[in-house]
């Protein structure tokens, strides 16, 4: 496929915050590329989510300590040129030796090794993948700032912060005229809404736009883990139990088996499978621009892609809702919404 053939399905674009730029319902994220994935089949998934009108492709220096870039720059350089893609990075967590990774230094040379490794002139959203507490937050504004006037990056995004660490980077850019963050790439899942208590309502105060990562609850959304069989072969968590915020203990819960027994009865309600119910809830949240597709291989991405016509209705959601809601604390949270008749928390969906 050229860079110029028409997607042979429909896929929408949404606005990536109040000022970014238009990016696809799903995006492909690559972390799996140069370790679970090898190159030809990254390929072939990336000819596949351009072909069914994908955009925005996410990766970031620390993924396969560079190769994943690599891989994505190859693939662009045979295809032609990806001016007609959303091309994301991000820097933070692999600093050049002798500086921290939010500082002027690292965040200069770490985006130049990323420009040559993705053979492009600029890269569309440079995000930082993380909080650096070493590093003022201005010093990281004004380097970014200083990248996008010299035309390397186009737009800016943080990844992994709490709500007060996104306020001061939005305020710190405000007051001193830095480039706003459009982007914001947290974890968001049916199974992991932390972020609507701070993070969420503070992006959406700020005109941010969301990409969440490990939409699928790292395959527990699937419904391939059950409560009394621990995971075993070629799936992350039976490679891995003990993965991460995914762990089989940490996510073994009632909570857990609740919400998938009703994206289940929903997922037979519409003759779907049960990723593409939490797919379709988390596209509907408030603030959601785009979420992010991790898959090993060709098949597990055209399965998630399917998700993208799957618009469910107000009742679906509202259940949706209710059963994963970790309720909010009395005190503030539940005192201070007391006193306002529409707050964040009643866009999200709290009684």
């Amino acid at each position: 496929m050229t860079s110029r053939s028409k997607p042979i399905a429909d896929m929408p674009l949404r606005s990536l915050g109040r000022a970014g730029p238009m990016v696809s319902q799903f995006a492909l994220g690559t972390m799996t590329f140069g370790t679970e994935t090898d190159e030809a089949t990254a390929h072939h998934m990336l000819d596949l989510f351009v072909a069914l009108g994908g955009t925005m492709i996410d990766t970031a220096d620390v993924y396969s300590n560079g190769v994943s870039e690599d891989i994505i720059g190859r693939w662009g350089a045979a295809r032609g040129d990806m001016d007609d893609l959303i091309i994301a990075t991000k820097c933070r967590f692999l600093p050049t030796p002798g500086s921290r990774g939010g500082s002027r230094r690292a965040i200069f040379k770490r985006a130049e090794a990323s420009l040559k490794r993705l053979m492009v002139d600029a890269i569309d959203l440079y995000l930082i993948h993380g909080w650096d507490d070493e590093t003022d937050v201005a010093e990281t504004l004004d380097a970014l700032g200083d990248l996008r006037r010299a035309g390397k990056i186009h737009h800016v995004g943080w990844s992994n912060v709490t709500g007060w660490q996104l306020e001061r980077i939005c305020r710190t850019a405000e007051a001193n005229g830095l480039p706003m963050p459009c982007a914001l790439q947290p974890q968001y899942s049916l199974l992991d809404r932390g972020i609507e208590l701070e993070v969420l309502p503070c992006a959406l105060e700020n005109g941010i736009g969301l990409t969440p990562w490990s939409p699928l609850g790292g395959g527990w959304l699937t419904g391939k883990y059950s409560a009394d069989a621990r995971p075993q072969g070629a799936t992350r968590l039976g490679e891995d139990p003990n993965r991460g915020v995914e762990a089989y203990d940490t996510r073994n819960t009632p909570h857990t088996h609740n919400v998938l027994g009703v994206a289940e009865a929903l997922a037979e309600k519409h003759g779907r499978p049960m990723s593409h119910i939490a797919l379709a809830w988390l596209a509907a949240r408030p603030g959601v621009a785009s979420i992010l597709l991790g898959a090993r291989n060709t098949a597990q991405l055209s399965d998630n892609l399917g998700a993208v016509d799957l618009r469910l209705d107000d009742a679906d959601l509202k259940a949706l809702t209710e059963v994963s809601a970790t309720h909010l604390p009395d005190y503030p949270y539940g005192f201070v919404r007391d006193w306002s008749a529409v707050t964040h928390w009643d866009r999200l969906g709290y009684a």
